[in-house]
């Protein structure tokens, strides 16, 4: 098992340091391990994405199952965050996502612009800020100028700085696509030398390798991928998400690679939401039971 990034050794101010050990230790299992709850999908998806169970179109629902499941924190757009955040406030830590787009505008222009800021997070309570990067696309030019003023505001604010980095746009498409070995591995050294305190990727998938750069078009096992990964972001703190819900048995097996791999923790949004409250908990459940045995 690789071994993980401490708080000690990523060179964090003392208010990054203060609020990583708060999401840390003082929530989820208190073991230095962590599963987010992300809910931005209203935003990026649209409403679609709540069909499967029409409960979880309801922001409150959300926000209550993230405290009755003990994640470390949850993700939310500043609207949700500012109607419905309020009730539980305290009880879940608050990541205020700074950005977002709908899906309606093609990949291949992929540019997620800001619409709340730093202090905004401060003022709503926020023990964390997420951003989302899009490595590759077209924009990429103006997106790492807007993410620099975000940067500036996380340290000068000393709250932690969680990056979404997903490559987008035809050039990822053409070397692989968005979730191969390649891109993702890319964006998760991108994001880290940007500086990211805490760096959110996918799973990657290392059977796509269809015009990947020659060193990535071998045959690589999936834990070999998720590995270099994890190295990639060198002293960041690693997130690995789930996607879109799939079957418990496979998306445990994935959680446990990136354990193992030397990630912090997990961020489960759809595979956890898109069932009915029980069998949420229930998968949540499973998630903490195996991230018990990574303690920091």
């Amino acid at each position: 098992m690789a071994l993980r990034p401490t708080l000690s050794e990523i060179a964090l101010n003392t208010g990054k340091k203060a609020r990583l050990h708060r999401i840390l230790f003082k929530h989820g299992l208190g073991n230095g391990t962590a599963i987010f709850l992300p809910y931005d999908q209203g935003l990026e998806h649209g409403p679609r994405d709540f069909f499967e169970n029409p409960a979880s179109s309801d922001p409150k629902y959300i926000v209550k199952l993230a405290v009755e499941g003990g994640f470390n924190g949850i993700a939310i757009q500043i609207g949700l965050a500012e109607k419905f955040y309020w009730d539980y406030a305290g009880e879940v830590p608050l990541v205020l996502k700074l950005n977002g787009k709908t899906e309606l505008p093609p990949d291949d222009e992929a540019f997620s612009p800001l619409h709340a800021d730093v202090a905004e997070a401060v003022r709503l309570g926020a023990d964390a800020v997420g951003y989302t990067m899009y490595v590759g696309s077209p924009a990429q030019a103006a997106d790492f100028a807007q993410y620099r003023k975000v940067r500036e505001d996380a340290e000068k604010f000393g709250i932690p700085l969680i990056v979404w980095a997903y490559p987008r746009g035809s050039a990822v498409d053409a070397k692989g696509g968005k979730d191969s070995f390649y891109a993702i591995d890319y964006a998760s050294r991108t994001a880290s030398e940007l500086g990211a305190d805490v760096v959110k990727v996918n799973f990657p998938n290392a059977t796509k390798r269809a015009g990947a750069k020659k060193e990535y078009d071998r045959e690589f096992g999936e834990q070999e991928a998720v590995n270099a990964v994890v190295r990639s972001a060198n002293r960041s703190l690693v997130l690995l998400s789930g996607g879109e819900k799939a079957g418990d048995e496979g998306v445990v097996e994935k959680a446990r690679m990136s354990m193992e791999a030397g990630a912090t923790g997990l961020i489960f949004g759809r595979n956890v939401w898109q069932r009915e409250h029980d069998e949420s908990l229930k998968f949540v459940e499973k998630l903490r039971e195996l991230l018990a045995k990574y303690p920091s």
